[in-house]
């Protein structure tokens, strides 16, 4: 039995055994030639000062320093990556041209760069900071990316672009300017936990991503939180949005997911836009002082609603449609700040339903001159006629059992690094 492991040994870790740990200077040409000399499992730790790139790594190895620049001169992707097992670690990273049909990146990690690891460096100015194309189960930690400002926003490239990379993690990644912080287009089973969004276009942006978890991520001061498209079985969990312009979440055909204990506050436009998209469960999470808490449209009734809190917002819910829609579940349905409520058994219940909307509303929102009529003896009078008698109402969201209290929801601290 040794004799067969020993056997198997020999075969699974031959090329580790002339691994060794090399010093790179930053002088011309010392880590092109360091990489194509280097054996698998070697570490390469570059010098102080400027190294000169772009660059392309083909041997399992560990790339990694302190104080060194790795300058890619404008062309292509400063590091490409075209081997499985590869570290980067704690480099400085500039310096990607402007083209590559808009993919030069820092790093671009290809589908040979299997299990890659890119963590506690610094990405910046480059026109994509880190491109996951292809490779499976890559790690992209701590990283601090900062993109170009020398464009319009669209025309910039994104902090982290995930193609086709199945079990990519992005973790704990400080991520500014730019375009989009985090693009996925067509990929699964991944996480992007934990990551600080900034002056970009959208936070998180999903097309067709499935079986994948937005958990703890910060976005503050971006046109758009977290846009979920054509994606299905997608956890949207604890993830803060505050300040950004357009919309917190955005879901567009998407399908079977769960959007829970997020914490929406402050963002001009709306907390929540839903586009067909259905069979989603929205718990525990609160809406607070957007223009809109929830706007929903073209079929989007098929949503669970439950233990939710809609707080302070100009509209709580805008919905023009003619059925009727309860949100409530198991006989518990969500806090809203501006319902008059009462709870005679004490059971946290309110004893009354809620409507959020009424004809008016609905007029208001198809013609919105009709403004002007709001003080109008006769929009007064259609007002009370709804209040004393809700069978005239027309279809739109009830909520038969509103809660007396919010959920309590702490929005997620930053921290420089995640373990």
């Amino acid at each position: 039995m040794l004799r067969h492991l020993l056997t198997v040994a020999v075969f699974l870790f031959p090329v580790l055994a002339g691994a060794e740990e090399r010093f790179v200077p930053a002088a011309d040409g010392a880590l092109a030639a360091a990489l194509q000399s280097a054996r698998a499992g070697d570490i390469l730790r570059l010098g102080p000062g400027t190294h000169r790139g772009p660059v392309t790594i083909t041997t399992p190895l560990t790339l990694e320093g302190s104080s060194a620049v790795i300058d890619g001169g404008g062309k292509g992707s400063v590091i490409t990556v075209r081997a499985a097992d590869v570290t980067i670690r704690g480099l400085t990273i500039i310096g990607s041209g402007s083209g590559g049909n808009g993919l030069d990146a820092g790093i671009t990690l290809t589908q040979a760069a299997t299990r890659a690891r890119v963590e506690n460096n610094r990405l910046i100015g480059n026109l994509v900071g880190i491109d996951i194309h292809g490779a499976k189960d890559a790690l992209i930690l701590n990283n601090r990316i900062e993109g170009r400002r020398d464009r319009r926003m669209n025309d910039r490239g994104n902090g982290v672009y995930v193609w086709n990379a199945p079990g990519a993690r992005v973790i704990g990644n400080d991520i500014r300017w730019g375009r989009d912080g985090i693009f996925v287009n067509t990929s699964r089973d991944n996480e992007f936990i934990h990551n600080r969004f900034r002056d970009l276009r959208f936070a998180v942006h999903y097309m067709y991503a499935n079986n994948s978890t937005v958990a703890r991520n910060i976005s503050t001061g971006n046109h758009l939180g977290y846009a979920v498209m054509f994606s299905d079985r997608v956890r949207i969990e604890n993830n803060l949005s505050r300040g950004d312009r357009n919309y917190g979440i955005m879901l567009n055909y998407t399908n079977n997911s769960t959007i829970s204990g997020n914490l929406i506050e402050n963002v001009k436009n709306k907390c929540v836009f839903i586009y067909n998209a259905h069979k989603n469960v929205f718990r525990g999470n609160r809406f607070e002082g957007c223009g809109i808490g929830i706007h929903f449209t073209a079929g989007s009734e098929r949503n669970v609603m439950s233990g939710n809190a809609f707080i302070r917002n100009r509209v709580q819910v805008k919905y023009v449609g003619s059925k009727w829609v309860d949100w409530s579940k198991d006989g518990r349905g969500n806090y809203w700040s501006d319902h008059p409520a009462y709870d005679l058994n004490g059971d946290g219940i309110a004893d009354a339903a809620y409507r959020p909307n009424d004809i008016m509303d609905k007029v208001l929102w198809s013609q919105p001159s009709a403004k002007l009529l709001l003080g109008s003896p006769a929009v007064q009078l259609i007002r009370w006629a709804q209040a004393a008698f809700p069978a005239i109402l027309p279809g739109g969201v009830i909520d038969r059992a509103p809660l007396m209290q919010p959920p309590a929801i702490a929005a997620p601290a930053w921290k420089d690094t995640v373990q």
